[in-house]
């Protein structure tokens, strides 16, 4: 089959394949890792690229996770010459000044896919995986002054060489590792997937012939600028500004441009990058302006290379949503977060059948270790948090979901918790305290309590949205904050949002507090129907029905 006579059918056929791959090679990667982070929680993603790395098409997990690949590829492009880029070969980076884009934690490994000789695809897969050496256990330190100080770097490396492992490479990993049983399983499990990618893409070329599988790509592509520019034409046009509060009390802003065909995304004049680890690298900081612009814009499934090119990002370099190296990036994931949030509360009111309150917005990344009371391993528990999302103009907001940043992940089961890591789960329930309170309120956080097992256990936490609350709308009240408590044995309590390898002891409690998200509109006007029914669930207790709501039954 020609260019001339590629029909929409065939296109249709490959791309659906494409997809196909994909999922695959997700399940590959979840069938088979060694960390509860990546098999349970699913903190991870997979993808497939053009022969240019542009991305083609991509698997569940986090959304964030899924336009960083492609970076990673473009890297690898950049810096090796084409001989040096061979069937069989396996490339990784996780320095986010080099295509790693996050922090060094999350590892990017791709290939390159070959047909009849020419380079046709590239697979790929960004997991978090589970320590890199770094001063803190799990890599993640709020006290971490330059990347260095974060772990091991891998500035986009050959680790296979046409098939052939590249030992001293694996060995560098291993020995940077604490727990290098659970990292090298995990990077197996991630080489794997991407060569089940690599598979089912020769598949898919070999089928249709590798001039119909490029240009079906390529439609595909163009396919997903016109649905953009499409959605882009039912937008108000004019430039928005925006602005929030971080903890620390410092302003970020924003000013998102509409036209006809271009959304821009001004990020300048915001504050330097920052001292500790709370900096987002510019690749990052354009992952979470795609994100809000593929919200507030189609709402198909398209979402490939082509989707993105009517957006633009401006960063000032040095800034904390460009920093400029060494600087740490441990905790980017909570800067990206406030740039897609600042981003979302400028644009969402412009699509009225998309516009919420503002949700707990943060990934509540938890970090605990220790050995194991039972058989004295080292063990690391990296686990993100959920939260209560915004109340809309018709409903109140989501229950204990993960922020829309984390996408479609999961928590991880107590029984996982309890057998694995050596703690006991003694609670997880919905978070009663106030917050969000309005004609539809905030959605609920939750309360999780671990119990701590072992000696010499560690707690790690880096919460946003502690201080500077979810907003509201519409006359509702803003919702709550993110933080935990430290029930000693003794029975004090200690309250943090950040901390790092804070000592526990057994009998200690780790108590974790998401926010509840901001509600909408004035609570006097909610439906008496649904504050009963909020205290029939135990949502709200008779106290808050009585301050907030005006409830005068006798309850």
């Amino acid at each position: 089959m020609t260019k001339k006579n590629l029909d929409p059918i065939t296109t249709e056929i490959i791309q659906s394949s494409l997809q196909a791959a994909c999922d695959e090679m997700f399940i590959a990667m979840r069938k088979t890792a060694m960390s509860s982070i990546i098999y349970e929680v699913l903190d991870f993603g997979t993808a497939v690229t053009d022969s240019d790395g542009n991305i083609a098409a991509s698997g569940a997990g986090i959304p964030a996770f899924i336009a960083m690949c492609d970076k990673a590829v473009q890297a690898v492009i950049k810096k090796y010459d084409e001989s040096d880029i061979k069937d069989g070969d396996v490339f990784a980076t996780n320095d986010p000044y080099n295509g790693g884009v996050t922090h060094l934690n999350d590892v990017i490994v791709v290939m390159p896919i070959f047909s009849l000789g020419e380079r046709i695809a590239w697979s790929a897969n960004i997991a978090h995986w589970p320590d890199l050496g770094g001063m803190a256990p799990g890599g993640i330190s709020a006290d971490a002054k330059e990347i260095f100080q974060e772990g091991l770097q891998l500035p986009v490396i050959k680790m296979i060489d046409q098939g052939k492992t590249i030992q001293s490479v694996i060995d560098i990993i291993t020995a940077n590792s604490r727990v290098p049983q659970y990292t090298l399983g995990d990077m197996w499990a991630a080489i794997a997937s991407i060569r089940v990618g690599e598979k089912r893409i020769k598949d898919i070329a070999n089928k249709y012939g590798t001039e119909t599988f490029k240009e079906s790509v390529k439609l595909f592509m163009d396919y997903g600028e016109l649905s953009s520019l499409d959605a882009l034409k039912n937008l108000p046009k004019g430039t928005f500004h925006g602005e929030d509060l971080l903890d620390n009390g410092k302003k970020i802003q924003v000013e998102v441009t509409i036209t006809d065909s271009e959304f821009l995304v001004d990020l300048r004049n915001n504050p330097e990058q920052d001292d500790g680890p709370n900096n987002a690298s510019y690749d990052g900081t354009v992952v979470s302006a795609q994100m809000a612009f593929k919200a507030i814009s189609t709402g198909d499934f398209v979402c490939n290379a082509g989707t993105f090119r009517p957006l633009k990002v401006l960063c000032d370099e040095g800034s904390m949503f460009n920093p400029i190296r060494p600087a740490a990036q441990g905790i980017y994931y909570e800067t990206d977060i406030r740039s897609y949030d600042l981003i979302w509360k400028t644009i969402s009111h412009l699509n009225p059948d998309k516009s919420t309150a503002g949700s707990f917005a943060s990934i509540c990344g938890t970090f605990m270790g220790g050995q194991h009371p039972d058989t004295g391993a080292t063990f690391i528990i990296i686990e993100p948090q959920v939260g209560g999302w915004g109340a809309y103009s018709i409903g109140d907001g989501c229950n204990a979901n993960f922020s829309a940043f984390h996408g479609d992940t999961f928590n991880t089961p107590a029984e996982i918790s309890e057998a694995r890591h050596g703690v006991y789960v003694d609670q997880m329930r919905l978070n009663d305290e106030e917050g969000g309170e309005g004609k539809f309120r905030g959605g609920k956080g939750i309360i999780m309590d671990y119990r701590i097992r072992s000696k010499n256990a560690w707690v790690s936490v880096a919460y946003t949205r502690s201080k500077s609350l979810p907003w509201s709308l519409e006359g509702g009240r803003e919702g709550g904050s993110n933080y935990i408590e430290i029930i000693r044995k003794d029975g004090k309590v200690e309250k943090y949002s950040v901390v790092t390898g804070l000592s526990l002891e057994p009998e200690d409690v780790v108590r974790i507090h998401t926010a509840n998200g901001g509600g909408y509109g004035n609570p006097l006007d909610r439906d008496i129907k649904l504050v009963e029914n909020d205290l029939l669930n135990e949502y709200i207790s008779p106290e808050q029905a009585r301050k907030y709501y005006n409830y005068k039954k006798s309850i």
